[in-house]
């Protein structure tokens, strides 16, 4: 069964080039969408600045597996290498449950829903 799935990078928050690059998601962050997640995540740190943070808006991603805990890992680490940082904002219950099973959660600074 397909499930909805949108990811998309709506550019610096507020417009402002100093502001983190947010790349927004709709939809289950699953097997079917990790790698597209992945490659987006990837393409928006291509674009980014030096020491641009790189803020991934989960405000309407309710599910995530482990396909796309590792999208978000391997994203983290290349984030990393780039000496940039990549966050994650609204998480849901589920998510952070993910984070916590599985140890990860102390990698990902969090940050409350992207306005904008």
């Amino acid at each position: 069964m397909a499930t909805e799935f949108d990811a998309r990078t709506t550019g610096h928050a507020g417009g402002d080039a100093r502001a983190p690059i947010v790349v927004r998601v709709a939809g289950e962050i699953d097997i079917q969408h990790a790698g597209e997640l992945e490659s987006l995540i990837t393409a928006a740190l291509a674009d980014a600045g030096p020491a641009t943070e790189i803020v991934v808006d989960l405000s309407n991603s309710s599910f995530c597996d482990s396909s796309g805990l590792n999208a978000l890992l391997r994203a983290r680490e290349a984030a990393s290498r780039s000496g940039r940082v990549l966050s994650l904002a609204a998480p849901s219950h589920q998510m952070l449950r993910l984070l916590d099973l599985t140890g990860t959660a102390p990698l990902f600074p969090l940050r409350p829903a992207v306005v904008g």
